[in-house]
């Protein structure tokens, strides 16, 4: 029986619907395998043994995944099929089928984990309405270092993936973000991160802290931390290059707001600078330094001297 008759067979029923799948086919398994996001070593012990001991391999580009192997050292006898956002379609009844016969599926993308702003998530939608089962093999992400490395709050993040290319549609998108009191993460392309963090620094006020971090784990890894308009400044410097993580810390919430202007009191009260102390306080709070300077002024008018004698 060949696999298309194993999978109608199995699969769907005589009305059309998805049925549970038999005891024949449980033996298959759908593996997310994370892939290392620039540095080899990072790859591990269990990426290493999926990757030998899969029965197929569905690679994002399987050119890459060639060499992937090659650098790795590994020997595979797993059928090696591409999927792609161009095939991801059509190629998910086939893994599906491949699922069915019992057969363990591995799932690679480029760089990271499959189905994170990468092809996936329709096989794993897929695999599971159908009863099979699917793991994941951690590993390298970079929504997770630019986080790590960015100096901002992350009790609290989300995850933006690309913004639109078109003007309007992007702006539109800002806009429902900028009242988001979490931390965001975006991906971009080098060629658009200059007209990109222009767009964020519009929408979400110059001052609003951001940390550009470039080929995470790779040999020339950069991370840019400052405001946005420090960040627009840099961009429009020269050519942006290389895989582009943007971190940008979220709206100030009203508590936060309180504790900061709190510090600033207890720092001008013990003699500092209203302008140093503002600084300090908003780098640590990720805060725009106006708004929390506007504010401390207005808390306490006393602040007001400083600003008289500093001008």
């Amino acid at each position: 029986m060949s696999l298309e008759h194993l999978s109608h067979a199995h699969i769907v029923g005589g009305d059309g619907r998805l049925e549970s799948v038999t005891e024949e086919a449980a033996g298959g398994m759908l593996v997310l395998a994370a892939t290392p996001i620039g540095n080899i070593a990072d790859a591990s012990p269990r990426l290493l043994t999926e990757l030998r001991t899969a029965d197929v391999i569905a690679a994002e580009d399987t050119r890459r995944l060639s060499r992937l192997l090659h650098r790795l050292g590994i020997d595979t006898d797993a059928r090696v099929v591409s999927y792609f956002e161009g095939n991801e379609a059509r190629r998910t009844s086939a893994l599906i089928a491949e699922l069915a016969a019992g057969r363990r599926v591995t799932l690679v993308t480029d760089a990271g984990m499959p189905s994170v702003s990468d092809p996936g998530y329709r096989l794993v939608a897929a695999a599971i309405e159908q009863g099979f089962p699917v793991t994941a093999v951690p590993g390298p992400s970079a929504v997770l270092a630019a986080l790590a490395v960015s100096g901002l709050p992350v009790d609290r993040f989300c995850f933006e993936g690309f913004l639109p290319r078109r003007g309007g549609e992007r702006a539109r998108r800002l806009a429902e973000l900028v009242s988001e009191v979490r931390t965001m993460v975006f991906f971009e392309a080098p060629h658009r991160t200059a007209t990109t963090l222009t767009a964020l620094s519009d929408c979400f006020g110059g001052d609003r802290r951001a940390a550009l971090c470039r080929e995470l784990t790779k040999t020339y890894e950069e991370v840019r931390r400052g405001t946005l308009a420090e960040l627009v400044e840099w961009a429009a410097a020269g050519q942006v290059r290389g895989e582009i993580t943007l971190v940008v810390a979220g709206a100030a919430r009203a508590g936060d707001l309180s504790a900061a202007l709190a510090e600033v009191h207890d720092l001008v009260s013990s003699g500092m600078q209203i302008r140093p102390a503002v600084a300090r306080v908003a780098r640590v709070h990720a805060l725009p330094k106006n708004l929390l300077y506007d504010q401390a002024l207005q808390r306490d008018r006393s602040f007001g001297d400083q600003r008289s004698s500093s001008s």
